[in-house]
């Protein structure tokens, strides 16, 4: 088998797995304010998945670490995600669908960071930029949101949650024809988590990146409520979705040929201002179609700004914490990030309106890039 098509099965995973939760992301919030859920009520349902992945992403990655199998323990985030979606995706009442939501998110948040460290770690083996295999979760995203769009324009919101399982089950197959990856190092335990716990500049890298990370992750829960406050219909969401995740899969694909040119911590500080621009543009301008052609600059911001802090905490951590490492890492980026930017977002977009949000959301990355920048000067010689 060749190196291309021992990686097939990785890729078509990749785009299964975001193509379903890209109705998630993207659709979600639409679904609950179907149902009557306010602003600040949707807030509170999407915060249970960041607050949630706090502790399934750490305890799947050490798992993973410390049975040397990354392929086996997305298996049973996968059968559990079908499962606990067949509850999650029929609830109405607040309180039920509150329960509902933690074990749905338990399962589904883990899978994306154990995927990514998986490829990694294969295009590592392989000699082969990471991008080039992470293209193809944003095409699927991509796809499936302007697919989903239209579904949900003509369908109805409330139908929503038969595309989606269709696909998990697509990904259930896929998954069981993944090639493991085994690290060669001995198996984590207790005591080298509380080192990595430990390493000042990996804390403090996240920490640095975290104001950043909370307007990206408010952007993810709200952009649909906020397109449908200006003026916008579902099909926009889509389509705003697929305009911005099509740009981050050819930062993606490309990204052996742009990535090495500068320091990873250069290329967040100018993702750091896009995403400002971005924001402003949001808020200042306040026009659907606007909106959605500023889209394009998603994987100029998002693209740039995740490709390039994955591959700095790959430096900084050893290889056989590597997984336990990156999941530490998306507890930051879409854990912590997402339960500030839910509920926080939540009550802005309710209380104080969409344009105020982008707004705040412009002057935090100002904030942001500042103290990245700060970073990169204080350990410039590390790297």
């Amino acid at each position: 088998m060749t190196h291309k098509e021992s990686l097939v099965p990785l890729k078509m995973m990749l785009f299964s797995f975001h193509a379903a939760n890209t109705m998630v992301i993207s659709f979600l919030p639409l679904l609950l304010a179907y149902r009557g859920l306010s602003e600040q009520e949707i807030g509170w349902v999407l915060a249970v998945g960041p607050t949630v992945s706090i502790i399934s992403q750490p305890l799947f990655g050490y798992i993973s670490d410390k049975f040397q199998t990354v392929k086996k323990v997305l298996l049973v985030a996968t059968l559990g995600l079908i499962i606990s979606s067949f509850f999650f995706f029929q609830m109405e009442v607040l309180g039920v669908l509150l329960f509902s939501a933690v074990f749905f998110y338990f399962f589904s948040s883990t899978i994306s960071p154990l995927a990514d460290s998986l490829a990694q770690r294969r295009a590592k083996a392989l000699n082969v930029p990471f991008g080039s295999i992470r293209t193809w979760g944003s095409i699927g995203f991509a796809i499936s949101s302007l697919v989903i769009g239209q579904y949900v324009d003509w369908v109805g919101i409330q139908y929503l949650f038969i595309p989606y399982v269709m696909m998990t089950i697509i990904l259930l197959l896929l998954t069981t024809r993944l090639k493991d990856v085994k690290v060669n190092t001995k198996p984590i335990n207790f005591r080298d988590v509380g080192k990595l716990l430990k390493n000042k500049q990996f804390i403090s890298f996240l920490l640095v990146m975290f104001l950043v990370t909370i307007t990206h992750r408010t952007n993810d829960s709200f952009i649909g409520l906020y397109i449908r406050q200006i003026g916008g219909r579902d099909n926009l969401v889509g389509l705003a979705w697929f305009l911005g995740v099509f740009s981050e899969a050819m930062v993606f694909m490309f990204a052996g040929k742009w990535f090495k040119k500068f320091h990873p911590l250069i290329f967040m500080i100018i993702a750091a201002w896009l995403y400002t621009l971005r924001w402003l543009v949001y808020g200042i301008v306040a026009d659907p179609y606007v909106l959605v052609v500023m889209q394009v600059f998603h994987g100029l911001s998002f693209g740039v700004f995740y490709v390039a802090s994955f591959d700095y905490v790959s430096h900084l951590i050893p290889e056989h914490m590597q997984a336990t490492g990156h999941l530490i890492y998306m507890s930051v980026f879409f854990g912590f990030s997402g339960i500030i930017g839910s509920l926080g977002g939540g009550y802005v977009l309710e209380v104080l309106g969409g344009q105020t949000l982008y707004i705040a959301m412009g002057i935090m990355t100002i904030v942001g890039s500042l103290l990245i920048g700060g970073y990169h000067w204080f350990y410039k010689n590390s790297y």
